[in-house]
């Protein structure tokens, strides 16, 4: 993952619309007294599309292997929290697109963490 200002906050920005998109769909989509795990399954797999689609917008700008791994990872995450929360209890479009922002966010960081732990601290810096 590159460290430049550009592609940081690109990729902030590329998996906070995904995960906002993702929980807006699976809000819209998914209803109380779904089975929890069937409503997971759905939403991981609504999800995964959204990052594929937003994939190729965001890749051609920030590089198509950088964004690919972190923005289908959003996606799923984000569809994966706010279907089963939709399954508990109603959700609306609104708050499943915020709290599909928050999982884009952790998402981008949970990547950005694991990048650093296995490549160290000198590989950011080279942007390797």
């Amino acid at each position: 993952m590159d460290s430049r200002l550009y592609f940081v906050l690109g990729d902030l920005a590329a998996n906070i619309v995904a995960g906002l998109v993702a929980g807006w769909l699976c809000a819209l989509v998914i209803s109380t007294g779904w089975n929890m795990f069937l409503a997971m399954l759905l939403a991981m797999a609504i999800g995964m599309l959204v990052g594929l689609v937003l994939f190729f917008p965001f890749g051609i700008f920030f590089g198509a292997m950088e964004i690919m791994l972190p923005i289908m990872f959003s996606g799923m995450l984000a569809g994966m929290v706010v279907g089963m929360y939709a399954a508990m209890m109603p959700v609306s479009g609104s708050l499943g697109a915020l709290y599909g922002a928050v999982c884009g966010l952790v998402g981008i960081v949970t990547v950005w963490v694991a990048n650093v732990g296995l490549r160290g601290v000198r590989g950011m810096e080279r942007g390797n």
